[in-house]
């Protein structure tokens, strides 16, 4: 093919997209972009709504729109329960945007990504952690905000699980006659969780751990 034919082709065909690629811009300015991702998110069609606030994102970084679409994206991965995503928006959020008004929810919606996955209190209990870690950085650093009292709610229940856990593991000790690991479970239990109600059990267990430990029972470990 000629050289210049060529140079023709390629010319129209770059012309050609960029007319599209701006006709696409045209046809949705963000103001739109913006309605259609909140109807979206509205009516609980949040893939639609995610794509709508990406384009705002991907189009208009610089509009006042960019940061609604930022957050409502890490919203929209919440409700569709993909939490890893919905951490990695709403902590994207907090580091670019550290004074915003929105930050206090953003540490709440970080914490309650990690609760919604809290497991039995006979299994690894990491999120549980998480949530507490993230709950009180929150009620730390905004006291007297309204999602720092609902974190405090959601935070009892974090440390009556991590209680639970740790009595059960410790009845597993006690039950294998690992009583020194057992005693230190259900001492646990009454240092870190004295609010929970689990005082009475965690006391019996102990005194059953330290009998077995003093009758210097070769088995007990």
């Amino acid at each position: 093919m000629n050289k210049y034919v060529w140079i023709f082709f390629t010319t129209m065909l770059l012309l050609c997209s960029g007319c599209a690629w701006f006709e696409t811009r045209d046809n949705l300015p963000v103001q739109e972009l913006a309605a259609n991702g909140m109807d979206d998110f509205a009516n609980g069609e949040y893939r639609d709504a995610i794509e709508s606030f990406e384009k705002i994102r991907d189009w208009y970084p610089f509009s006042k729109y960019a940061v609604l679409a930022e957050l409502k994206t890490a919203d929209a991965y919440y409700h569709l329960k993909e939490y890893e995503d919905a951490v990695a928006g709403y902590e994207e959020f907090e580091n670019l945007h550290p004074r915003n008004e929105a930050v206090p929810y953003v540490v709440f919606q970080i914490g309650r990504c990690h609760f919604e996955r809290i497991v039995s209190i006979d299994r690894d209990q990491s999120f549980t952690r998480k949530s507490v870690e993230t709950f009180t950085r929150l009620i730390q650093r905004f006291p007297n905000d309204p999602y720092s009292t609902r974190a405090t709610e959601l935070l009892k229940v974090c440390h009556k699980q991590l209680c639970g856990h740790d009595l059960y593991v410790g009845k597993f000790y006690f039950k294998s006659k690992h009583y020194k690991a057992a005693l230190q479970r259900f001492q646990d239990v009454l240092t870190l969780y004295p609010d929970v109600g689990s005082h009475q059990e965690a006391l019996r267990y102990i005194a059953e751990c330290e009998d077995c430990l003093a009758t210097d029972d070769p088995t007990a470990k």
